[in-house]
This record gives C-alpha cells, sequence and structure tokens, in this order.
C-alpha cells in the first residue's frame, strides 16, 4: 500500500489539481505542482500553502534545484507526451527509494499512425505493447515494478488508460547490481 502521509510528492501534469488534491487529501505535507499550462490549477490550491504551483513548467527543464527538497512520492499524468520523455526527468528529481504512480495514456505512447479515429487507441495489443515497453523503460532506469493495473476511469475521449507503481532503486542497489 502507497502512504502518503507527511511526504513531499510532486505531481507532474497537475493541471487543475486532481491528483494535488488528492496527495493533501492523503495527508501530504507538501506538493509541487507541475504543469506547462497556465491558470489550471484550482483556486483552493493555489491558495493552499502545501502546494507549490509551478505552472508554466515544462518537466523536462525542471532542476533539482528549483525544489527546496527532493521529493520521495510522485504522480505523473501527462499528455501530448510520452512518459519516455517525462519519467527519466521525473525519477531525476526524485530521492533514492522514492514511489511514483504513473498514468499510462497509449493514445500518447503509440506511433501516430496507429491512433484510432477520435483518438482513441481500442487494439488491446497495442495497449500490452505500450504497458510492457513502460515497464522495461522504467526497470532500465533502475525502478522495480511494483504492478500494473487498467485504470477504473476511462480518459475523456474513451482510451484505457492504466496505472503503473513503480519504486526508485536505492544508489547502493544500484551500484551492487551494476557490480554483479
Amino acid at each position: 500500500a502507497l502512504t502518503v502521509t507527511g511526504r513531499v510528492a510532486i505531481d507532474v501534469g497537475a493541471s487543475t489539481g486532481g491528483f494535488t488534491d488528492c496527495l493533501l487529501q492523503q495527508g501530504a505535507a507538501k506538493v509541487y505542482a507541475v504543469d506547462v499550462g497556465y491558470g489550471q490549477l484550482a483556486w483552493s490550491l493555489r491558495q493552499d500553502p502545501r502546494v507549490v504551483n509551478l505552472e508554466r513548467t515544462n518537466i523536462r527543464h525542471l532542476r533539482n534545484d528549483q525544489l527546496a527538497e527532493a521529493p520521495s512520492l510522485a504522480v505523473i499524468d501527462a499528455s501530448f507526451i510520452s512518459l519516455d520523455k517525462v519519467l527519466p526527468v521525473t525519477l531525476s528529481l526524485l530521492g533514492d527509494g522514492a514511489e511514483v504512480v504513473a498514468l499510462i495514456k497509449p493514445q500518447f505512447e503509440v506511433g501516430r499512425g496507429q491512433v484510432g479515429k477520435g483518438g482513441v487507441v481500442r487494439d488491446p495489443e497495442q495497449h500490452a505493447t505500450v504497458v510492457t515497453r513502460i515497464e522495461h523503460l522504467a526497470t532500465e532506469l533502475g525502478c522495480r515494478v511494483r504492478g500494473v493495473v487498467e485504470s477504473p476511469v476511462l480518459g475523456p475521449k474513451g482510451n484505457r488508460e492504466f496505472l503503473i507503481y513503480l519504486q526508485k532503486a536505492h544508489q547502493e542497489t544500484k551500484q551492487e547490481e551494476c557490480q554483479l
């Protein structure tokens, strides 16, 4: 089970702040709400002292020195960009042993020619291929895949999406694995 109480988290693709709000309700001490957009974060969250609003911020350009501390938890709900580009940067901002819950959106992971009518990926084989690719990416980046589930909520256009739960390796663990 994922424990949020007392943790510092980063919400990548915060938008209106659904995941940020959820993290705060579960007891997060602080949430960095990162989004390329502007003016989307709910007013109540903008006013919450536990929220650091990093709007107009592309996660790919965010640096460790822009955060007061390394978050121990990340949630990712990014649109119009592949996790290939988002996950490595997000992991670089997190402390060792940090946990990540990311939404895998096949419509942003498959090639343009493989997205069906209305921007929906309907082929279960494509879903499986995308999930497997993201699992391999996470492993290559030094994470342990703790689980993958299909989201009970469909995307706005009816896309099937998946949640992946990862744990970033401790630095010593990574070094030991390299020596084996």
